[in-house]
């Protein structure tokens, strides 16, 4: 067995079997638990029992879902493995042979299709890969997990009345580590509420129908307050002495034309009557964004700001945009452990950060704002070397 290091001690007993009286019946039970429910809400018991039956943890679920990219990588490096030339030729290329589904697509539901070729792309690499890990284990095992439970509790249940519906088969249910299905990676939740068959076959088929899989992402973002006619966002440039004390803050964008802001170009920021928020992801030495309400509805698709970031920019690519005029400078990414640190320093001083959960939330970012005001240093709410040096952390490696 591989050492177990004192942070993962518990799971890593739990995964190795030292602890079978302990976390294989508090597993069992939570299992149990669900079964009663899935039951109680109209499911087969023997679709319960079918799906549940030999279910088990799995130890690189939880490992997968505690160094997600999202919340340990930086920018630069989540937009240099995402919005790359290859991934923008392919999705052109992709823009234009499925020009006449998109423009329908467009027409009908007010969804870009330069956007959902940028989803398609981002998900699953254009459907060359879909995940093959089984989703009732990979689901039963963050159900039974503290950190979100209740959510993923909700989506295996969904799972289980998927196949009960006779909507998928079990043989079907493969898909990422978190559970999610198909070339748009649908959770369980979100496949029973907004699958389509747009292709007329009888079958809401989110791998082997394109039609199916686009006008069903489309369905979900115009349910989620897609605003058709309008863009995600856009980079921008800051004048100079900007009061970064600004950032986070939603505005009319007339209000940011008279704050000095102006396009990545130099030019005008564009007369228009729309709310707009300021976004500083990679602190001053980065770029700036100002984004609209779709980027919005993008994060109800991923509720990351690098995930939203990464689609509005590589649809704008897939349509002739020049990359970015100032991309976010190359940094080493901080561990989880580090970012906890700086929660509990935070906290500590006086500077509500939130729960110390080792991921940089809106909490953490305007509580370093206050602090990095407070210090006389540059207050981009972004944790680089000075501000770790004030709050007194060092982060081995940097």
């Amino acid at each position: 067995m591989a050492a177990c290091n004192t942070r993962k001690i518990a799971a890593c007993l739990l995964f190795a079997g030292i602890l079978p009286a302990t976390a294989a019946a508090g597993f069992d039970e939570c299992i149990g638990g669900i079964r009663s429910e899935a039951i109680s809400r109209g499911i087969e018991p023997a679709t319960a029992d079918r799906l549940l039956a030999n279910v088990t943890p799995s130890e690189r679920v939880i490992e997968l879902d505690r160094r997600q990219p999202e919340f340990t990588a930086t920018l630069h490096d989540y937009l240099t493995a995402r919005v790359n030339e290859a991934r923008i030729d392919k999705g052109r290329a992709l823009l234009d042979e499925h020009a006449e589904l998109l423009q329908a697509i467009q027409r009908d539901y007010g969804v870009p299709g330069r956007y959902l070729i940028a989803f398609w792309g981002l998900e699953t690499n254009f459907g060359s890969y879909t995940g093959r890990m089984p989703t009732v284990q990979s689901l039963a095992t963050l159900a039974c997990d503290r950190r979100r439970g209740e959510f993923f509790r909700e989506q295996l249940l969904a799972a289980l009345h998927l196949v009960d519906e006779r909507t998928l088969e079990p043989e079907q249910l493969q898909g990422s580590w978190a559970g999610a299905l198909g070339n748009f990676q649908f959770l369980p939740s979100v496949y029973r509420e907004h699958a389509v068959d747009a292709d007329g076959d009888g079958r809401k088929d989110l791998w082997d129908s394109l039609p199916d899989a686009a006008v069903s992402a489309a369905a979900f973002l115009r349910a989620r307050g897609w605003a058709p006619g309008e863009r995600w966002g856009r980079e921008v440039q800051l004048p100079d002495g900007f009061d970064y004390g600004l950032a986070e803050r939603e505005q009319p964008l007339r209000d940011w034309r008279d704050a000095g802001i102006r396009a990545a170009d130099g030019g005008p920021l564009p007369v228009a009557d729309l709310e707009a928020r300021l976004l500083i992801p990679a602190g001053a030495d980065g770029p700036a964004f100002l984004v609209y309400r779709n980027f919005d509805v993008i994060m109800r698709w991923n509720p990351s700001r690098f995930y939203a970031l990464s689609v509005g920019l590589l649809a704008d690519r897939l349509i002739g945009a020049p990359p970015l005029s100032n991309p976010p400078p190359a940094e080493e990414p901080l561990r989880i452990e580090t970012v906890s640190a700086i929660q509990e320093a935070l906290n500590t001083r006086g500077f509500d950060a939130g729960p110390v959960d080792g991921r940089i939330g809106s909490n953490t970012r305007r509580a370093l704002r206050a602090f990095q005001a407070d210090a006389g240093l540059v207050d981009d709410g972004h944790p680089d070397p000075d501000t770790l040096a004030e709050l007194g952390i060092h982060q081995s490696g940097r």
